[in-house]
C-alpha cells in the first residue's frame, strides 16, 4: 500500500514520536456451518525499541480464544477456534501504541535463533533466474552495505509495480518479479530473495502504517528488515522506498509471509469462505 515519499536513508536517530490508535477487523462467512475451524492470530503486537504498547485487546464473536505462546520468532499467537456448527466468526483487535523514530532500525538480535538461520529460502523466497539477475545488477558497485541495500530496494520496485488483485498470499518471489506486478507483500518477499543471495540475513515483517491522509485500509502492511553488522536489523518498506518511521507499528517477524501472516488457519469441511478486513490507523 504505497503512500508515497521520497527515499529515506538511516542516519541519526530522532526523538520523534506518536502515538498511533488501531484498530483491526477481520471477519470469516461460511455459506454453511463449519464443524471445525483453527485460526493462528498474530496481530498483538510487543513493546521494543521503536515503540511502547500503550493498550491493546482482542475480542472474538462466533468463537473462542484457545490459548496464545510465544513463537519462534518472538511472535505473540493467539489461537482462535470456531464455534461449532458456526457459520461465521470475527476477530477485533484494537489499541494503541506510541511510535520512536529509529530511523529504520530495530536493534539487535535477541532469542536463540541464529542469524544464519534468516539466509535460509523458503517456499515463498526460494530464488530462480530472475532474481539472481537482479542480485547481480549494479548494487554490487555499491560503497557500503546501507547503500547495496536501499539501491537493491529501488531495483526491486522498478521491476514490480504495485498492482493490487494480481497476486495471492501463495504467490512467490520469482513469480512475482516474472510478472513484473504485485503488492508489499510481494515486493518484500523479492527483497529477501534477493538480499539472503547476497549473504545478508533478512526476514519478513507484517505491521502497520499510518498512511497520509487516509484512516481506513483494506490491509495491515509488510516489510523488510535486513541484518546490518554495523545496525543490527534494518528497516526497508521497499513498496514506499522509504526506511520506516514513526508511521509504522512492527507486529510480527518471520522467514516469509506465511510465518508472519496476520491471520492463518485450518478448517474441516467443504465450505466456501469469505473474508471481510478492515484496518484504520490513525495518529
Amino acid at each position: 500500500m504505497p503512500w508515497g515519499g521520497r527515499l529515506k536513508r538511516i542516519t541519526a536517530f530522532t526523538d520523534s514520536r506518536m502515538r498511533l490508535k488501531i484498530s483491526h477487523f477481520t471477519k470469516y462467512e461460511y455459506d454453511k456451518p463449519v464443524h471445525y475451524a483453527l485460526q493462528q492470530v498474530r496481530l498483538t503486537p510487543k513493546s521494543q525499541v521503536s515503540q511502547n504498547v500503550l493498550s491493546w485487546g482482542m475480542t472474538v464473536e462466533g468463537g473462542r480464544k484457545q490459548l496464545e505462546f510465544t513463537d519462534q520468532h518472538h511472535n505473540l499467537v493467539t489461537l482462535v477456534s470456531l464455534n461449532e456448527e458456526q457459520a461465521e466468526i470475527s476477530i477485533h483487535c484494537k489499541g494503541e501504541v506510541e511510535t520512536i523514530e529509529q530511523s529504520g532500525i530495530a536493534g539487535q538480535q535477541y532469542g536463540d535463533t541464529p542469524l544464519w538461520y534468516f539466509k535460509r529460502s523458503t517456499t515463498l523466497t526460494t530464488p530462480g533466474e530472475q532474481i539472481h539477475d537482479l542480485a547481480t545488477s549494479p548494487v554490487d558497485d555499491a560503497r557500503d552495505d546501507l547503500t547495496r541495500l536501499h539501491a537493491l530496494s529501488g531495483l526491486v520496485v522498478k521491476a514490480v509495480s504495485y498492482k493490487k488483485g494480481l497476486t495471492s498470499s501463495q504467490t512467490t518471489a520469482e513469480d512475482a518479479l516474472r510478472a513484473g506486478h504485485g503488492v508489499c507483500q510481494d515486493h518484500t518477499h523479492v527483497f529477501l530473495s534477493a538480499a539472503r543471495l547476497l549473504g545478508f540475513p533478512a526476514r519478513y515483517v507484517s505491521g502497520y502504517l499510518m498512511m497520509d491522509n487516509r484512516v481506513k485500509q483494506d490491509a495491515s502492511h509488510a516489510w523488510a528488515e535486513v541484518w546490518v553488522e554495523s545496525l543490527g536489523w534494518t528497516g526497508f518498506d521497499v513498496s514506499n522506498g522509504v526506511s520506516p518511521d514513526e508511521r509504522y507499528v512492527r507486529v510480527a517477524t518471520g522467514l516469509d509471509y506465511r510465518e508472519a501472516a496476520p491471520i492463518s488457519g485450518v478448517r474441516i469441511g467443504d465450505a466456501k469462505e469469505s473474508m471481510l478486513v478492515t484496518v484504520h490507523v490513525q495518529q
